[in-house]
């Protein structure tokens, strides 16, 4: 299985701060900065587009972007997150009514293509889409709002994703979203996760060194 990463989303940062913010987790050892991209109708709650990405690109982050679009449609906004420096770009299947020409969109303008389950979608969209993605992201929560509890039966789902990964042959981060902290990251691993987007227990912590070393080494113990 593919190194762990951690995955601060920045929905619960101080966004008066935001630059700062970001260094800050990144320089606390994040891996990745988890974008989430909502537009107010594929899910109920409107937050940041790609010129906030342009804005953190260009103040030179050192982790790669990883930008998870809940808006619909989604082709259209798929080439500005590729120009505003996403390294990969993740949708739900619901969101186009063409998931491999979505998917090979992505791939077109350079990026790596996710593909996003929410907690009651089903896995049959893996069937003849997952060895053209570098991502498969589980929802553990219902996509919209940030602070969420986690919905026990992402775990279920985790495993079967990884089954289908290991299956397949080819590597695929596995991405789990929503309710993960410290106290939970250890039985999410071992369902298959190895990325692992938290925001709330990163940025609700008064200490992100601390808070990320914590998962950290609740991962290293198995």
């Amino acid at each position: 299985m593919a190194t762990p990463w951690i995955a601060p989303s920045i929905l619960s940062a101080d966004f008066a701060r935001l630059g700062e913010e970001v260094d800050a987790v990144i320089d606390a050892g994040a891996d990745l900065v988890h974008f989430d991209v909502m537009d107010n109708h594929y899910v109920p709650n409107l937050t940041i587009g790609p010129l906030v990405c342009e804005a953190l690109h260009r103040r030179g982050i050192k982790a790669p972007i990883d930008a998870h679009l809940m808006v619909r449609p989604v082709d259209r906004i798929v080439p500005d997150f590729a120009r505003a420096g996403a390294t990969y770009i993740t949708f739900h299947p619901e969101a186009t009514e063409h998931i491999d020409r979505t998917i090979e969109l992505i791939r077109e303008h350079g990026c790596r293509p996710g593909l996003a389950f929410n907690p009651a979608t089903p896995l049959d969209y893996l069937d003849y889409t997952l060895e053209k993605l570098d991502l498969v992201l589980v929802m553990s929560v219902n996509p919209g709002f940030g602070g969420q509890r986690f919905i026990t039966s992402a775990l279920r789902k985790l495993e079967q994703v990884r089954r289908r990964i290991q299956a397949g042959g080819r590597e695929v981060r596995l991405e789990i979203d929503g309710g993960v902290k410290v106290d939970n990251i250890q039985a999410i691993a071992r369902a298959g996760a190895d990325t692992f987007v938290a925001g709330s227990a990163i940025f609700g912590s008064a200490d992100y060194g601390a808070t990320i070393r914590a998962m950290r080494e609740q991962l290293a113990r198995g």
